[in-house]
């Protein structure tokens, strides 16, 4: 099988070698003629690492769209609009669009199904799906087991996504029918992690660390259930297993922006030295947008809230979720 990828960075590319792996036949699409050279002389624009040769990549958006009608969406969540803008009236024929990027719109709330179906002609649209799940591309580059989840309203095109990424030696992929709480779940553990990166350049220890990622999954249900996913979600891959490699490893762009954070490193100077997107801080962002609209309470998310966007210092934001009321744990 033919599929485009949109997005040549860490994942897309990685997704590459995967779907290569796979027996498929792959094209990658980036504005960064850098990236698309280095994948064309086989090697990993981000990763000291050798891709098999037949992954290629093109920096022609009308090259991507002629080569297949399955498109992986592999982009940061701030550019998938302009980008589906751009691919929709070159759309020939109905078209599945896979989303493996993890992040909500802030202003407008919206998940990326959300975005594709408002961008992309009904009549053009052959469905959609969400890929997510645990998984560092640093680990699949080197082709280590790795769990992820397909999900979709439709299930059999779950399935068939399920069937193209699953192999034998080291991903494994399940479906599920829940795609809000997988989308979700997948979105929001990124400000958690952010919150459990602050807590480590804070030198808070380990105990703190189980304390944010416990309390934080508290926060991830009450989100997928107030975006109308379901609860049980946020215990799976895609809610704690998620979190859990995100809220605790180096190779989490989320926890090492916010443990910069932590030590003291302003959220600008961060922008500048990451060449990676930190979906965690506009995600923070969006989820503060819906505390608010929805009058919920998410203490940790609030609080990194105005550290990173309203100057609080840090520790003053740990004295500020130390001094809340003394409540029972019951769920």
């Amino acid at each position: 099988m033919k599929i485009s990828i949109i997005g040549g960075g860490a994942w897309g590319t990685t997704l590459g070698q995967t779907l290569v792996d796979n027996g498929h036949q792959v094209l990658i699409y980036d504005l960064n003629p850098s990236a698309v050279d280095k994948i064309n002389h086989h090697m990993h624009p981000f990763f000291d690492t050798v891709l098999p040769h037949e992954v290629v990549a093109t920096t022609s958006i009308h090259e991507i769209v002629d080569f297949s009608h399955y498109f992986i969406l592999s982009v940061p969540t701030k550019a998938v609009r302009t980008v589906l803008k751009n691919i929709n009236p070159l759309l020939k024929h109905k078209s599945v669009f896979i989303n493996v990027s993890k992040g909500i719109e802030p202003q407008t709330l919206k998940r990326v199904s959300e975005i594709v179906e408002e961008e992309i002609e009904p009549k053009k649209l052959k469905g959609f799906v969400v890929l997510t799940g645990p998984s560092h591309a640093e680990e699949v580059i080197l082709r280590k087991l790795t769990l992820l989840v397909s999900s979709s309203k439709d299930h059999v095109l779950a399935k068939d996504i399920q069937h193209i990424f699953s192999n034998d030696s080291y991903l494994r992929v399940y479906t599920s029918t829940d795609l809000i709480g997988c989308e979700v779940g997948g979105a929001i553990k990124n400000a958690i992690a952010v919150v459990s990166g602050i807590c480590t350049g804070l030198g808070l220890g380990e105990n703190a660390r189980a304390a944010v990622i416990t309390r934080g999954i508290i926060e991830i249900v009450k989100v997928v259930e107030i975006m109308g996913g379901k609860r049980d979600t946020a215990f799976g891959l895609t809610g704690i297993g998620d979190l859990i490699v995100t809220a605790s490893s180096e190779n989490s762009r989320n926890f090492t922006a916010g443990k910069k954070v932590g030590l003291g490193i302003s959220v600008e100077q961060i922008y500048a030295e990451q060449k990676q997107t930190i979906e965690g801080f506009r995600t923070i962002e969006a989820m503060h947008d819906l505390s608010i609209k929805h009058g919920v309470e998410l203490p940790m998310v609030n609080t990194a809230y105005d550290i990173l966007f309203n100057n609080l210092k840090v520790e003053e934001g740990l004295q500020k979720l130390l001094s809340r009321n003394l409540k029972s744990e019951d769920f």
